[in-house]
């Protein structure tokens, strides 16, 4: 969903006099270890043969209860979230990590694959099981997974970190630990331009 008017009006007043603090992914390895990790990561030119298809990747999976992935990740993110017997968020408060942008509404926020699903495809989860690639599109153990502005989500689509990163520029490092720590467990290839940007974004981290 698109920002709109009423999704701006949104934005919590709260936010505006005290900061939010950010409850989100698990926290990647230390910039250190990233670049230890990217010195391990395969370079190998991307391959979408056969062809990408979202539906290659199941989601969302039922955690526990009623609440399936998206849900878990929204109350874990959130501040004072309440849910109905659906698991569904009915109220909260919620910082975007990517663009520091506060809501109280769920409907506005999209779940993220950090390393999204195509880039994951294209360097190596074509030759997944089914299950292993449902694994990778639910897994909340790795910083993998994130509650975020739904029009942002939208801008990055598959893009990898070569071009494309968080406008909140305090951001970035855990973004780029995040994608090592994620393509690092999942022995996911690196291009040659992601490898220059993230040698060169992890040497500030």
């Amino acid at each position: 969903m698109r920002l709109s008017s009423l999704a701006v009006l949104a934005i919590v007043p709260a936010a505006l006099s005290a900061p939010l603090s950010r409850r989100a992914l698990p926290t990647p390895v230390s910039g250190a270890t990233a670049r230890t990790y990217l010195s391990k990561l395969v370079v190998a030119v991307d391959s979408n043969s056969p062809a990408y298809a979202r539906t290659k990747f199941k989601t969302w999976d039922i955690i526990s209860g009623t609440c399936d992935t998206r849900e878990i990740v929204l109350k874990r993110d959130g501040t004072n979230v309440v849910t109905n017997s659906a698991c569904t968020a009915t109220s909260g408060t919620w910082l975007s990590p990517y663009d520091n942008v506060a809501t109280t509404l769920a409907s506005d926020l999209d779940i993220d694959h950090l390393v999204p699903l195509k880039e994951a495809w294209i360097s190596g989860a074509r030759d997944w099981t089914a299950a292993r690639r449902e694994a990778f599109a639910n897994d909340l153990t790795r910083p993998q997974l994130v509650a975020v502005t739904d029009n942002l989500h939208q801008l990055k689509e598959d893009i990898d970190v070569a071009n494309w990163l968080p406008p909140q520029r305090s951001y970035v490092c855990i973004y780029v630990r995040a994608w090592v720590t994620v393509k690092h467990h999942y022995s996911l290839t690196i291009d040659s331009a992601e490898k220059t940007a993230l040698t060169s974004l992890l040497a500030n981290c």
